[in-house]
Protein backbone atom coordinates (compact mmCIF):
# COMPACT_ATOMS: atom_id res chain seq x y z
CA UNK A 1 0.00 0.00 0.00
CA UNK A 2 1.38 3.55 -1.30
CA UNK A 3 1.63 6.07 1.51
CA UNK A 4 -1.13 8.27 -0.36
CA UNK A 5 -3.12 5.10 0.08
CA UNK A 6 -2.21 4.60 3.25
CA UNK A 7 -3.35 8.38 4.45
CA UNK A 8 -6.35 7.96 2.13
CA UNK A 9 -7.69 4.84 4.48
CA UNK A 10 -6.65 6.69 7.16
CA UNK A 11 -8.91 9.67 6.23
CA UNK A 12 -11.44 7.30 5.66
CA UNK A 13 -11.68 5.43 8.53
CA UNK A 14 -12.00 8.27 10.58
CA UNK A 15 -14.80 9.74 8.46
CA UNK A 16 -17.10 6.75 8.54
CA UNK A 17 -16.01 6.41 12.17
CA UNK A 18 -17.14 9.23 13.54
CA UNK A 19 -20.55 10.71 11.70
CA UNK A 20 -23.59 10.07 13.14
CA UNK A 21 -25.19 7.01 12.67
CA UNK A 22 -27.22 3.97 14.58
CA UNK A 23 -23.79 2.96 16.51
CA UNK A 24 -22.53 6.13 17.18
CA UNK A 25 -26.17 7.21 18.60
CA UNK A 26 -26.44 3.93 20.86
CA UNK A 27 -23.09 5.21 21.77
CA UNK A 28 -24.23 8.57 23.46
CA UNK A 29 -26.83 7.29 24.91
CA UNK A 30 -25.04 5.13 26.39
CA UNK A 31 -22.08 7.76 27.89
CA UNK A 32 -25.04 9.74 29.24
CA UNK A 33 -27.05 6.90 31.12
CA UNK A 34 -24.11 4.79 32.20
CA UNK A 35 -20.88 6.50 31.96
CA UNK A 36 -17.67 5.54 29.48
CA UNK A 37 -16.27 2.88 31.70
CA UNK A 38 -19.63 0.66 31.17
CA UNK A 39 -19.69 2.16 27.59
CA UNK A 40 -16.68 -0.30 26.90
CA UNK A 41 -18.01 -3.22 25.96
CA UNK A 42 -20.62 -1.39 23.44
CA UNK A 43 -17.46 0.43 22.09
CA UNK A 44 -15.81 -2.75 21.68
CA UNK A 45 -18.70 -4.67 20.39
CA UNK A 46 -18.74 -2.43 17.47
CA UNK A 47 -15.56 -1.96 16.82
CA UNK A 48 -14.92 -5.33 16.75
CA UNK A 49 -17.50 -6.36 14.88
CA UNK A 50 -17.10 -4.01 11.93
CA UNK A 51 -13.79 -5.54 12.12
CA UNK A 52 -14.63 -8.98 11.84
CA UNK A 53 -16.85 -7.96 8.69
CA UNK A 54 -13.95 -6.47 6.78
CA UNK A 55 -12.25 -9.65 7.55
CA UNK A 56 -14.90 -12.24 6.14
CA UNK A 57 -15.68 -9.59 3.18
CA UNK A 58 -11.72 -10.17 2.42
CA UNK A 59 -11.78 -13.21 2.45
CA UNK A 60 -14.44 -14.17 0.02
CA UNK A 61 -17.89 -13.14 1.71
CA UNK A 62 -17.92 -9.93 -0.89
CA UNK A 63 -18.16 -11.73 -3.43
CA UNK A 64 -21.10 -14.52 -1.71
CA UNK A 65 -23.20 -11.34 -0.86
CA UNK A 66 -22.90 -9.58 -4.80
CA UNK A 67 -24.03 -12.88 -6.11
CA UNK A 68 -27.24 -12.95 -3.73
CA UNK A 69 -28.92 -9.30 -3.95
CA UNK A 70 -31.80 -10.92 -1.72
CA UNK A 71 -29.34 -11.04 1.74
CA UNK A 72 -29.72 -7.35 1.07
CA UNK A 73 -33.37 -7.62 1.55
CA UNK A 74 -33.25 -10.12 4.09
CA UNK A 75 -30.75 -7.83 6.59
CA UNK A 76 -32.86 -5.11 6.22
CA UNK A 77 -35.60 -7.24 7.59
CA UNK A 78 -33.78 -8.17 10.36
CA UNK A 79 -32.31 -4.68 10.87
CA UNK A 80 -35.71 -3.38 11.27
CA UNK A 81 -36.25 -5.31 14.41
CA UNK A 82 -33.43 -5.09 15.89
CA UNK A 83 -33.11 -1.34 15.51
CA UNK A 84 -36.80 -1.00 17.07
CA UNK A 85 -35.49 -3.14 19.54
CA UNK A 86 -32.46 -1.34 20.69
CA UNK A 87 -34.35 1.84 20.33
CA UNK A 88 -36.79 0.47 23.02
CA UNK A 89 -33.63 -0.62 25.44
CA UNK A 90 -32.31 3.43 24.68
CA UNK A 91 -35.92 4.87 25.48
CA UNK A 92 -35.72 2.83 28.97
CA UNK A 93 -32.43 3.53 29.74
CA UNK A 94 -31.35 3.71 33.47
CA UNK A 95 -34.14 3.03 35.06
CA UNK A 96 -34.78 5.95 38.20
CA UNK A 97 -33.56 4.88 41.89
CA UNK A 98 -35.29 2.62 43.83
CA UNK A 99 -37.23 0.77 40.66
CA UNK A 100 -35.66 -2.91 39.71
CA UNK A 101 -33.74 -2.90 37.15
CA UNK A 102 -34.43 -4.30 33.28
CA UNK A 103 -32.66 -5.41 30.48
CA UNK A 104 -33.58 -1.97 29.41
CA UNK A 105 -32.14 -0.47 31.67
CA UNK A 106 -28.71 -2.37 31.34
CA UNK A 107 -26.07 -0.88 28.35
CA UNK A 108 -25.88 -2.43 25.44
CA UNK A 109 -23.79 -5.63 25.19
CA UNK A 110 -20.62 -6.49 23.66
CA UNK A 111 -22.56 -9.19 21.59
CA UNK A 112 -25.62 -7.36 21.09
CA UNK A 113 -23.63 -4.08 19.51
CA UNK A 114 -21.49 -7.17 17.47
CA UNK A 115 -24.65 -7.94 16.23
CA UNK A 116 -26.12 -4.66 15.18
CA UNK A 117 -23.32 -4.49 12.86
CA UNK A 118 -23.62 -7.91 11.14
CA UNK A 119 -27.10 -7.01 10.63
CA UNK A 120 -26.97 -3.50 9.02
CA UNK A 121 -26.67 -3.29 5.76
CA UNK A 122 -24.97 0.08 5.54
CA UNK A 123 -22.22 -1.68 7.64
CA UNK A 124 -22.04 -4.57 5.28
CA UNK A 125 -22.61 -1.70 2.15
CA UNK A 126 -19.44 0.11 3.90
CA UNK A 127 -17.24 -3.19 4.66
CA UNK A 128 -17.41 -3.72 0.24
CA UNK A 129 -16.41 -0.50 -0.24
CA UNK A 130 -13.47 -0.19 1.90
CA UNK A 131 -12.48 -3.98 0.88
CA UNK A 132 -12.55 -3.25 -2.49
CA UNK A 133 -11.29 0.10 -2.55
CA UNK A 134 -7.93 -0.91 -0.51
CA UNK A 135 -7.03 -4.42 -1.09
CA UNK A 136 -7.47 -4.20 -5.14
CA UNK A 137 -4.25 -2.74 -5.98
CA UNK A 138 -3.15 -6.20 -4.08
CA UNK A 139 -4.79 -8.54 -6.08
CA UNK A 140 -2.64 -11.63 -5.59
CA UNK A 141 -1.22 -14.45 -2.88
CA UNK A 142 0.45 -13.08 0.24
CA UNK A 143 0.65 -9.18 -0.79
CA UNK A 144 -3.76 -9.30 -0.81
CA UNK A 145 -3.65 -10.94 2.67
CA UNK A 146 -1.00 -8.49 4.07
CA UNK A 147 -3.15 -6.01 2.77
CA UNK A 148 -6.05 -6.93 4.33
CA UNK A 149 -4.06 -7.71 7.69
CA UNK A 150 -3.28 -4.03 7.29
CA UNK A 151 -6.59 -2.60 6.30
CA UNK A 152 -7.94 -4.26 9.16
CA UNK A 153 -5.16 -3.15 11.95
CA UNK A 154 -5.48 0.76 10.73
CA UNK A 155 -9.31 1.16 10.22
CA UNK A 156 -9.44 -0.53 13.83
CA UNK A 157 -6.96 1.74 15.37
CA UNK A 158 -8.82 4.21 14.22
CA UNK A 159 -12.13 3.40 14.89
CA UNK A 160 -12.09 2.54 18.10
CA UNK A 161 -11.01 5.85 19.29
CA UNK A 162 -12.86 7.87 16.94
CA UNK A 163 -16.44 5.90 18.31
CA UNK A 164 -15.20 6.09 22.03
CA UNK A 165 -15.69 10.04 21.78
CA UNK A 166 -19.47 9.38 21.42
CA UNK A 167 -19.38 7.93 24.49
CA UNK A 168 -17.05 10.64 26.16
CA UNK A 169 -19.77 13.09 24.71
CA UNK A 170 -22.52 11.49 26.28
CA UNK A 171 -20.73 11.03 29.86
CA UNK A 172 -19.96 15.06 29.59
CA UNK A 173 -24.12 15.22 29.40
CA UNK A 174 -24.47 13.85 32.70
CA UNK A 175 -24.33 16.82 34.62
CA UNK A 176 -27.02 18.45 32.43
CA UNK A 177 -29.14 15.12 32.27
CA UNK A 178 -29.07 14.89 36.38
CA UNK A 179 -32.96 15.46 36.74
CA UNK A 180 -34.55 12.41 35.74
CA UNK A 181 -37.06 13.75 33.40
CA UNK A 182 -34.26 15.50 31.45
CA UNK A 183 -32.85 12.32 31.01
CA UNK A 184 -36.35 10.61 30.02
CA UNK A 185 -36.70 13.11 27.38
CA UNK A 186 -32.92 12.65 26.47
CA UNK A 187 -33.71 9.16 25.93
CA UNK A 188 -36.29 9.25 23.85
CA UNK A 189 -34.95 11.64 21.36
CA UNK A 190 -31.86 9.14 21.16
CA UNK A 191 -34.61 6.56 20.38
CA UNK A 192 -36.07 8.55 17.87
CA UNK A 193 -32.51 9.40 16.45
CA UNK A 194 -31.74 6.18 16.47
CA UNK A 195 -34.01 4.96 14.19
CA UNK A 196 -33.91 7.81 12.08
CA UNK A 197 -30.61 7.17 11.15
CA UNK A 198 -31.87 3.92 10.03
CA UNK A 199 -34.79 4.91 7.84
CA UNK A 200 -32.82 5.42 4.14
CA UNK A 201 -30.96 2.57 4.56
CA UNK A 202 -34.48 0.90 5.26
CA UNK A 203 -36.17 2.64 2.06
CA UNK A 204 -33.19 2.01 -0.22
CA UNK A 205 -32.95 -0.10 -3.15
CA UNK A 206 -33.44 -3.96 -2.23
CA UNK A 207 -29.78 -4.66 -3.56
CA UNK A 208 -26.51 -3.93 -2.45
CA UNK A 209 -25.27 -0.67 -4.56
CA UNK A 210 -24.66 -1.11 -8.10
CA UNK A 211 -20.72 0.14 -7.70
CA UNK A 212 -20.23 -3.72 -5.90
Amino acid sequence: MTPDLFFALIGFAFATSVTPGPSNFLLLASGANFGFRRSLPLALGINLGFLSMILVVGLGLGQVLRDHPAVYSVLKIVAAGYVLWLAWKVAGSAAPEGEPSTSASRPVSFLQAAFLQWVNPKAWAVALIVTVSYTAAEPSGGNAVAALALLIAVFGAVNLPSISLWAISGMALRRLLGDPLKLRVFNFAMAFLLVASMVPVLLAATSWPAAF
